[in-house]
């Protein structure tokens, strides 16, 4: 879609000239400029702007570039743009896509409109997309692509290399083709560049390399990406249960499925998933729910002070000094939760590791609670001149701290069993956990001492 005769533009460039007040006198200068842009940085583009200006951007970009472009956009924008398009346009839209960015887009589709568009396809594209849809999005089945280049054991690299010239153009990220039995079991792979060095009359067999274990469809999207990190992967064949190849992954299906992870924790931590310029109806209704979960927990934490509003009506002090301990266990918690959530992300954290986690975890609170609470002891007495009050502060600073490793490391684990998302829902819990702890140790520690 990119012409490349001249300069090419980015998506700086094109925003500041699409947002300029008098647009009606760059429309020309706009259309040049995606002329000469990848779809990547239009994509970016659209991403980056407000819904007037995203619409109206949209309806300049030409019917055939709209497909790869909206193969790079996130879910959101996707969806809202493919909403407005007719089924007989999206088909034409997609009909040249690569396989994988096809089940992508009809997944997030109504049924009946992706059954719409599946009838007005051939039967073999028909067969191979319903395949792939068979399988979770967040699989390895749902990220493969079914465009493979497999070949026997018994052929020469001379009948290889025949073959591949005869393919004319090879799929996207080839660095290997894939080695099947008659019945289309995975035996191996062969490196294209072995193919290239190789003498001809070598067989398949006598190069093929065996170390890469074929990925299971059923496997998760974070467990590919892992194997891809680790390995140094460009591609991946794919397997059904029978071990039948079926497809394969590249390093671009995967980049994408980190970014998006990335993406979804960075936001999840703020009980958010949003488009940046989404309508503030709409932003608003994604954000109430946690609000009003937060907001809950608020009153949870003012119950717990109102237990001890005697001692706090004798000693107004301990209004001024409670919100430290709380505040101090609140942060420390989200620290040790995000050291959590990075872990059980990268799948590090295991059965063998756990205890010397949080063993560890609760050293640190220990340390850095002694350290805190000599610092805060010691303002609080030159502050008030009252040494049982300075006492009192640094006993529950370190006690909240302590719990608030202890609740930063447990939390995420339960909600996993539970099936929440910890990116999501662990800061409001670990926030609530640390508050009550927080207000109920400092101020029972004076009801106790004090009254």
């Amino acid at each position: 879609m990119v012409n490349n005769t001249s300069h090419p533009f980015s998506s700086d460039e094109l925003l500041k000239s699409i947002q300029t007040k008098n647009v009606s006198t760059s429309l020309n200068q706009i259309k040049r400029m995606l002329g000469n842009m990848p779809s990547s940085e239009i994509a970016h583009s659209l991403e980056s702007l407000p819904p007037k200006e995203r619409k109206l951007l949209w309806s300049m970009i030409e019917i055939e570039d709209e497909g790869e472009i909206i193969a790079e956009l996130n879910d959101e924008i996707q969806q809202e743009l493919m909403a407005e398009i007719s089924t007989e346009e999206l088909i034409k839209i997609i009909e040249d896509l690569e396989l994988d960015e096809i089940v992508d887009i009809l997944q997030a589709l109504p049924e009946s409109r992706t059954q719409n568009i599946l009838s007005a396809m051939s039967d073999r594209d028909q067969q191979r997309i319903k395949e792939a849809l068979e399988y979770p999005e967040d699989s390895a089945g749902g990220l493969m692509n079914t465009d493979i280049i497999s070949v026997r054991p018994k052929h020469s690299i001379e009948v290889v290399m025949r073959y591949l010239r005869a393919q004319k153009k090879l799929p996207q990220n080839t660095d290997q083709i894939f080695v099947v039995s008659r019945e289309n079991k995975y035996i191996g792979s062969l490196p294209v560049s072995s193919i290239l060095v190789s003498e001809p009359s070598l067989n398949t067999r006598e190069l093929m390399e065996t170390e890469m274990q074929p990925l299971d469809a059923n496997l998760g999207d974070k467990d590919v990406a892992r194997l891809f990190e680790q390995n140094d992967w460009v591609s991946a064949p794919v397997v059904d249960e029978n071990l039948n190849l079926i497809g394969r992954i590249t390093i671009d299906d995967v980049v994408d499925v980190i970014l998006e992870d990335a993406d979804q924790n960075f936001l999840g931590m703020a009980g958010i998933a949003e488009d940046t310029f989404a309508p503030p109806a709409r932003a608003a209704r994604g954000r109430v729910l946690w609000l009003s979960i937060n907001l809950m927990t608020a009153f949870i934490a003012s119950m717990t002070i109102s237990l001890f509003q005697a001692t706090i009506d004798q000693i107004v002090y301990l209004a001024i000094l409670m919100p430290i301990v709380a505040s101090m266990g609140g942060v420390a918690g989200t620290q040790t939760l995000t050291i959590m959530i990075r872990g059980l992300t990268l799948q590090q954290i295991n059965s063998t590791n756990f205890n010397w986690l949080f063993k560890r975890e609760i050293a640190v609170s220990i340390i850095t609670g002694l350290i805190l609470s000599v610092l805060v002891g010691g303002i609080t007495y030159f502050w008030f001149n009252n040494i049982v009050i300075s006492l009192l502060i640094s006993i529950a600073m370190v006690i909240n701290l302590i719990c608030s490793a202890i609740a930063g490391i447990l939390i995420p684990i339960v909600l996993r069993k539970f099936h929440q998302d910890p990116a999501i829902a662990g800061s409001v819990v670990v926030t609530t956990v640390t508050d009550v702890i927080g207000f109920f140790s400092f101020l029972g520690l004076a009801a106790i001492f004090l009254t």
